[in-house]
């Protein structure tokens, strides 16, 4: 009897690989993983973006995130972007043989926990904006002081100062990740394009 394969299985053998070159010319349009829209009820996407906590308990115990190394879209893409109501930067995930689940939220975790505010995007808040980033900033420093997971062992970050504003921050209380989604006008607006590789993060507190 022929074994049933998912057409989400984990793998570089099941079908093209899309660059960004071909996503222009083809005109392709991508289907987004189930996991990534929050579909898959019985195991959802858990992801807190202070500590990189991840984590699908399944009924045999294993804290092994479901899914991690399954495709992000097919056709498969070897470049997602994704972008944020809540923050005005743009993540880049690339990988050559198809982006997976684990390489977007592995990218977008060390992307907002990695990178500084800078002087001008501090200066773009009002006094209120400001004392409230530095509010968060305190509690989320305290939050990493405590021992946690971090998504799948990939990447461990330096510890923050205390004074450090990090993009993390920037998000305030909305920092579990629910998840990706399509927004052709939102991405038009943002960067004055759209593709169909480009993402929303949906984010909730």
């Amino acid at each position: 009897m022929d074994r049933f394969v998912s057409k989400w299985a984990p793998g570089t053998s099941y079908g093209p690989i899309l660059s960004q070159t071909d996503l222009y010319l083809l005109g392709t349009e991508l289907e987004l993983n189930p996991i990534l829209k929050g579909e898959v009820q019985n195991f959802p996407l858990q992801f807190h973006l202070v500590t990189g906590f991840s984590t699908n308990t399944q009924p045999n115990g294993d804290n092994s995130v479901v899914g991690k190394d399954e495709p992000a879209t097919l056709p498969r893409v070897s470049q997602v972007i994704v972008i944020s109501r809540f923050s005005p930067w743009c993540t880049i995930i690339k990988r050559d043989t198809g982006v997976t689940i684990g390489d977007l939220c592995s990218a977008i975790y060390k992307d907002y926990i990695e990178h500084d505010i800078t002087d001008v995007e501090f200066g773009s808040l009002n006094a209120r904006g400001q004392e409230q980033l530095k509010r968060t900033a305190a509690v989320n420093f305290n939050h990493l002081q405590q021992p946690s997971g971090t998504w799948g062992g990939y990447y461990t970050p330096q510890q923050p100062g205390p004074d450090r504003l990090r993009r993390l921050d920037w998000l305030r209380e909305r920092v579990y990740f629910e998840g990706v989604s399509r927004d052709d006008n939102y991405a038009r607006s943002r960067l004055g394009f759209r593709a169909p590789n480009i993402f929303i993060m949906e984010l909730t507190s």
